[in-house]
């Protein structure tokens, strides 16, 4: 069985607990709780094939940069889920740092990652537009992108399954070299 390993990313207070746990777990957590550092496991079968997923849920402080680097310097670390809260435009601002830690820390800049803008059930409190978050995944390699909603259940399995799909599609093909991923706006 595989093991992927995927790091949730974001501005603290704003959906990555709330979405990891309602992946996992399947019950969306009302209260905000402030993470350090959680670690979840769930098997799962993406395209016919059991997986076993491990989900590093960051916090969403600077404090703890250090960690987050150590975690994805140790070469287990491949996919990774950088959020926001469609209601927060701070959130959105703070995406652009985080992807250039990652593609630092990770020394190349074709980095499997999904963006996601959370809390799209919030639609009368938005002041992200979707396309904002489409043109952001262009600009980005055209990374993956979806809105998501752990509260509604709204794309939360996609966002993992699609992080381990863009994996699966790198490594399908004996000896060919990762490259550049594709978009896939949803």
């Amino acid at each position: 069985m595989r093991q992927y390993k995927l790091v949730i990313l974001g501005s603290g207070g704003f959906g990555k607990s709330a979405l990891t746990v309602q992946f996992v777990q399947g019950i969306f957590v009302e209260k905000y709780d402030p993470t350090i550092e959680d670690s979840y496991r769930k098997q799962v079968e993406v395209d016919a094939h059991q997986c076993m997923l491990e989900t590093l849920d960051t916090a969403g402080t600077e404090q703890f940069t250090a960690v987050r680097d150590l975690y994805m310097k140790n070469g287990q670390v491949y996919l990774f889920a950088l959020v926001y809260s469609i209601t927060a435009q701070s959130t959105f601002n703070d995406l652009q740092d985080l992807r250039e830690q990652i593609l630092q820390v990770k020394d190349t800049d074709d980095v499997p990652m999904i963006l996601v803008g959370n809390k799209c059930d919030l639609e009368d409190e938005r002041v992200i537009g979707k396309e904002q978050g489409q043109n952001l995944a262009r600009q980005w390699n055209n990374c993956a992108f979806l809105e998501s909603s752990a509260k509604s259940k709204i794309n939360v399995n996609e966002i993992f399954y699609d992080l381990v799909q863009q994996i699966n599609r790198k490594t399908s093909v004996p000896g060919k070299a990762l490259k550049k991923s594709s978009c896939q706006l949803l």
